[in-house]
């Protein structure tokens, strides 16, 4: 017995797509990656959301299987309502995986984490043996925190004391992000807070210095990990 997915087929970007010919695009490239049998890491926002249904039109024309670790619950009722079974990390490694990003810098540091994903999306990237990261050219950036703030995730009890420590390793401004659709802070994919951290002086130890204060479950920094950058 099948269920009635009406609601899920129903489902759609929530908001405006900015750059959406630019987005169609390198969704479409990043579906002719695809190989029958894959395993795929997939990310969260706007451009891997275009990328997935690029990919799931393919898979419908050639008859293709693949098989979807997906980084957020959009995502994976996306994939669901396109027909991609999904699996976990737990049972599948990732060939490849795709995403995108917020800024990139000139040295293929990352600022994710929009969408509160940034934990399970982190692990697909570090598990997957490339990444391809798909932006247009608004997300390139001279110096990360140009445009965007550091997501650092944080257990609530902890989220006095990380603000603090954040304010003592050099934060410009740190601020609890608040929900649009609800009342209070904005919960990420584990349960969590985010607390958006401004640094002006970005090194290559930061990612790390972050994730050594008690209470920060993960960050929006990404540097250091295998990524194709796709534009």
């Amino acid at each position: 017995m099948e269920w009635n997915k009406e609601t899920a087929q129903k489902i759609e970007w929530n908001g405006e797509i900015t750059n959406l010919e630019d987005k169609l695009r390198i969704g479409n490239r990043i579906a002719q990656r695809v190989k029958n049998g894959d395993v795929i890491g997939v990310g969260s926002g706007s451009t891997a959301f275009v990328a997935t249904k690029e990919i799931a039109k393919r898979v419908k024309e050639e008859n293709l299987s693949i098989t979807a670790i997906p980084t957020s619950y959009e995502i994976n009722i996306l994939c669901n309502e396109l027909g991609i079974p999904t699996t976990t990390l737990m049972d599948k490694k990732p060939d490849w995986s795709y995403d995108g990003a917020d800024e990139v810098n000139d040295k293929n540091w990352l600022v994710k984490g929009r969408g509160g994903a940034m934990f399970r999306e982190k692990l697909n990237i570090a598990s997957s043996e490339v990444t391809y990261i798909l932006v247009d050219e608004s997300k390139f950036v001279k110096n990360i925190c140009d445009k965007f703030a550091i997501p650092v995730e944080t257990t609530p009890q902890a989220v006095h004391y990380v603000r603090e420590k954040l304010f003592c390793m050099g934060a410009e401004s740190v601020v609890l992000r608040l929900a649009k659709g609800k009342d209070g802070p904005v919960i990420t994919e584990k349960g969590n807070v985010i607390l958006d951290a401004v640094f002006r002086n970005v090194g290559e130890n930061l990612e790390r210095d972050l994730k050594s204060i008690v209470g920060v479950i993960e960050t929006g920094l990404f540097i250091g990990y295998n990524v194709v950058i796709e534009k």
